[in-house]
């Protein structure tokens, strides 16, 4: 059985892990966005902006990170997909710690991917539950971006996949929403936040891929609308926003860019979202981790010591790793030596034969000429 073959049926058996951050201000669709993308009530739709106590209303609630898993199944596959919804940011007056938080949520499931790792004896049963994707919600105002979504993207890039979404996108006029994209995309640029843009390669990827991801490309960011209830259109249901003057269907690809949203996250470019965070995010984070060193004191604070320990060791195999790399690129020197030497070698073996070869000519004609002479 070939090995996607095989990976395919595992999956069918395992499921897939997938984990997926929300994050925006309260109001921009982060909710209804979740609940419509798993078909289901994942996320309670409750007011954000209630105090416990009203005394302290006059308070920064700060920040809440909520993950939440549920099993959804996707072209015969199951996907334990992970929520991590971050309810709060962008509500305070100075959200600094916001930013720490969100970051720091990150880097800790770099840093039990770390740990476990440097085990001598892993956990059969642990959880992989680093975040492979933000979906970061801009709110619908028809412009650029805000110094706020600058910068929660900038610190966050080096750790997650971003894909910028323009939430509650029927508020805006077909007008207004093309200039908007116009806008939040020339902002990217112009502060070169390095968002997931569904890269491909012209010279190794397949015609289908190089579209598919082009066409994905154009519709950054996608626009989004998202809805719980489901209307009767057209002689078949599905999820829509009623309007006095008729419907917006989420899953009309003239009225929402939802579907290939859904379809990128949880079909298409699910593995790859994977590999990049895995191959490239986290190996990172690994190696920055790795070059401080083991008396680093927020490594401390974090790994106990059988993790110290086992961080000691990888830094030992990554130089003997190295090690063993030298020693390959040396004895590969010196096997293009040996077989220079043996062409060479054999090249003056065959000259050698040659020449004997020529001096027995020349001798068997030498001894028929004597020959002729005494007859």
């Amino acid at each position: 059985m070939s090995s996607p073959a095989v990976h395919r049926k595992k999956n069918l058996k395992k499921g897939i892990q997938f984990c997926i951050m929300v994050s925006g201000i309260s109001g921009t669709g982060r909710t209804t966005f979740v609940n419509t993308l798993c078909h289901k009530n994942v996320l309670d739709c409750a007011a954000e902006d209630t105090y416990a106590d009203v005394k302290e209303a006059h308070l920064d609630k700060g920040i809440s990170i909520q993950p939440v898993t549920v099993d959804l199944e996707e072209e015969g596959t199951r996907v334990s997909l992970t929520i991590v919804d971050t309810p709060g940011f962008g509500d305070n007056i100075n959200n600094e710690a916001c930013f720490n938080e969100i970051l720091g949520y990150l880097e800790r499931q770099y840093d039990e991917i770390l740990a476990e790792e440097s085990r001598i004896k892993r956990n059969p049963r642990f959880r992989d539950n680093r975040v492979h994707v933000l979906v970061y919600f801009i709110t619908p105002t028809g412009h650029g971006l805000r110094e706020l979504d600058i910068e929660l993207m900038r610190r966050l890039a080096p750790r997650v996949n971003i894909i910028p979404v323009i939430g509650k996108a029927d508020t805006l006029t077909p007008a207004e929403l093309a200039l908007s994209k116009k806008l939040i995309m020339e902002d990217i640029e112009y502060f070169k936040i390095p968002i997931y843009n569904f890269p491909y390669d012209v010279e190794e990827d397949d015609e289908q891929t190089v579209e598919e991801n082009m066409e994905l490309r154009s519709k950054l960011p996608f626009a989004v609308v998202g809805s719980t209830e489901s209307f009767e259109i057209n002689g078949r249901k599905t999820p829509a926003r009623q309007y006095p003057w008729g419907y917006v269907e989420v899953e009309n690809s003239a009225h929402s860019d939802f579907v290939f949203l859904r379809s990128a996250l949880l079909g298409s470019h699910l593995a790859d979202l994977k590999e990049i965070t895995h191959d490239f995010l986290y190996e990172n984070y690994r190696t920055e981790r790795l070059s401080k060193g083991v008396t680093d004191a927020t490594l401390d604070s974090s790994l106990n010591a059988e993790e110290l320990a086992g961080q000691s060791y990888l830094l030992k195999e990554e130089q003997l790793r190295r090690d063993e790399e030298k020693l390959r690129e040396v004895e590969q020197k010196v096997q293009r030596e040996i077989i220079g030497k043996r062409q060479a070698l054999l090249a003056r073996e065959q000259e050698l034969r040659e020449m004997e070869a020529r001096f027995a000519r020349e001798s068997s004609v030498t001894t028929q000429d004597d020959s002729s002479v005494v007859d």
